[in-house]
C-alpha cells in the first residue's frame, strides 16, 4: 500500500477540481470580416518564441481588423535555422481553424508588394487600446510590417475573447506539421514502450543559455573562459560582465545535471526512472551529464529513440527538433524544466491548459542553499533532505492556480516585464470549471 501511495505522489497529476479547457467565443463576439489591409510579421527567436509571438499577431490582427499575412520565421537567432513556416506548422490546418476569427492568406497580393509598408516595432506588452490607436496607420499605408512579434501583448487585462483567441491560436492552430507531429507520436509510442512512465526533463544546460546567463558554477576555468568569449562576441547580448556566484545564489541559474539528479532522487524517483533529455546539445556532453546518469542510467535522448533516418530531415533545424522535445514533453507523465526559459513556460501553460498534468518546477533558489549546505557537509543525502526538497516543492506540482500579477515595488512600464506570461499559466481566461479550490499549487 504504501509503495502505491509514493508511485501516486510521483506521477499522478494534481488534483485539479474539475477545471478544464475553454475557449470559445462569447455570445457578443463577432465573425470575422475580410479586411483588404495587411500585416506581415517577421517572428524572432526560437521555437517557443516565435510561437508565442504568432499567437499574439493573430490577436492584433483581429484587433487592427486586419488580414494576416504568414509570419516569415527568425533565421538569425543562435541557431541559424532556415525553416519555413510550413516546415514547422500545418499551414491550412492554421488558415483553417482561425477562419471565423481573421483571414490569413500565404502572401501578400500582387499588386501590394512594392507599396510602402509602415514598418512598425510595436510597444511591449501593449494594451487593447494601444492597438486601437495604432489603426490610425491605416489612413496613410494598406500594409502594416512588423519586425518582432514577442510579447507584443498585455499578459492582463485584455477582452476575454481575446485572451481566448491567443489560446485557440496557440493551442489548436498553430499544429506541427504532418512530419513534425508524426514523428513525434512515434517517439512517445516508443518510451511508453519501453519504460511506461516517464519524465521529460528540459535540462537547459546548453552552451548559449549558460553563457547568455553567465552561469559557470561546476564549469573548468577553460569552460568558464569560452563561455565569458562567446558572451563578448555576441552582439545582441547586451549584459557583458556576469558575477556567476550572484546568479547562482539569486536562483538564476539553470540546475546542473548533477544537481537535477540529486534533485529527483530526493523526491523519491527510483533509479529506474525513465527520462527523456529534451534539450540541444549539453555543454560538455558526457563529462557533464555522468552525475546525472550515474543516479538515472536510463537517460534517453531523441537521438537513442529515434532511428538515424528518421532524424536526418531535421538535422539542422534547432527548431523542428525542438518541436520533437516539445511534443515528447507535453505528453509526458511528468515535466521538469530546469531553467525558466520560453520553452519551461510554453510547456508548463500548455500542460496546464489540457488539464493541469503533472509539471515540477524547481525552485531554484532554495536549491541552492540546499546544495551549499551539502557542499559544506552540514547536510546529508537521506530522510532529512529528501523530506526537505519534497515539502519545498509541494505546491510546485502544476495544479490550479490563478496567474501572478508584477512584482511589488516596481514602477511604471517595467511592471509588465515581471508578470506571470499569459502562455505559462492561461487560468482564468482559457480554463473554466469550479469557482473553488483556486489555490497556488
Amino acid at each position: 500500500m504504501l509503495v502505491e501511495i509514493l508511485d501516486g505522489q510521483l506521477w499522478d497529476a494534481p488534483f485539479s477540481y474539475g477545471f478544464h479547457p475553454c475557449i470559445k467565443p462569447t455570445p457578443r463576439y463577432k465573425a470575422m470580416e475580410e479586411w483588404n489591409r495587411y500585416i506581415t510579421v517577421r517572428s524572432n527567436g526560437g521555437l517557443n518564441q516565435m510561437r508565442t509571438g504568432i499567437a499574439d499577431m493573430v490577436a492584433v490582427a483581429r484587433i487592427m481588423k486586419a488580414t494576416l499575412v504568414i509570419p516569415q520565421l527568425d533565421k538569425k537567432s543562435f541557431w541559424r535555422d532556415s525553416s519555413t513556416f510550413s516546415d514547422i506548422f500545418d499551414e491550412l490546418h492554421f488558415i483553417a481553424t482561425l477562419q471565423e476569427d481573421v483571414k490569413i492568406v500565404r502572401e501578400l497580393p500582387k499588386e501590394l508588394e512594392l507599396v510602402p509598408r509602415a514598418r512598425k516595432h510595436f510597444t511591449s506588452w501593449s494594451s487593447m487600446s494601444y492597438y486601437e490607436d495604432m489603426t490610425r496607420l491605416w489612413n496613410d499605408y494598406q500594409v502594416i510590417h512588423v519586425a518582432k512579434s514577442d510579447s507584443r501583448l498585455a499578459n492582463n487585462d485584455l477582452p476575454l475573447d481575446i485572451q481566448r483567441l491567443r489560446c485557440r491560436a496557440l493551442y489548436h492552430a498553430l499544429r506541427f506539421s504532418p512530419p513534425i507531429e508524426n514523428l513525434g507520436k512515434k517517439l512517445v509510442e516508443r518510451l511508453r514502450s519501453q519504460g511506461g512512465k516517464y519524465i521529460a526533463l528540459h535540462l537547459r544546460y546548453e552552451k548559449d543559455m549558460l553563457s547568455f546567463t553567465g552561469c559557470t558554477y561546476g564549469l573548468t576555468d577553460i569552460e568558464a573562459e569560452e563561455l565569458r568569449i562567446l558572451r563578448e562576441n555576441t552582439n545582441h547580448w547586451k549584459i557583458k560582465k556576469i558575477n556567476s556566484t550572484e546568479q547562482r545564489i539569486g536562483g538564476f541559474c539553470p540546475l546542473t545535471p548533477k544537481e537535477v539528479g540529486i534533485f529527483l532522487q530526493a523526491l523519491g524517483y527510483p533509479p529506474t526512472t525513465m527520462i527523456y533529455i529534451a534539450a540541444g546539445d549539453i555543454y560538455g556532453g558526457s563529462n557533464h551529464l555522468s552525475e546525472l546518469k550515474s543516479r538515472f542510467p536510463n537517460l534517453v535522448f531523441k537521438e537513442t529513440v529515434a532511428t538515424s533516418e528518421e532524424l536526418e530531415a531535421f538535422v539542422g533545424h534547432a527548431s523542428q527538433t525542438a518541436a520533437l522535445d516539445y511534443i515528447v514533453s507535453i505528453e509526458s507523465d511528468v515535466f521538469v524544466p530546469s531553467y525558466s526559459g520560453n520553452m519551461a513556460r510554453a510547456v508548463e501553460g500548455h500542460r496546464r491548459f489540457l488539464g493541469h498534468r503533472k509539471t515540477v518546477t524547481p525552485d531554484r533558489k532554495g536549491l541552492v542553499e540546499v546544495f551549499d549546505k551539502m557542499e559544506r557537509g552540514e547536510l546529508k543525502e537521506g530522510f532529512s533532505l529528501s523530506s526537505l526538497i519534497t515539502q519545498m516543492h509541494k505546491n510546485r506540482q502544476g495544479g490550479p492556480r490563478k496567474r501572478r500579477g508584477s512584482l511589488p515595488g516596481i514602477k511604471g512600464r517595467g511592471r509588465f516585464r515581471t508578470e506571470e506570461s499569459f502562455y505559462e499559466d492561461p487560468f482564468p481566461e482559457c480554463i473554466c470549471g469550479s469557482k473553488k479550490h483556486v489555490q497556488a499549487a
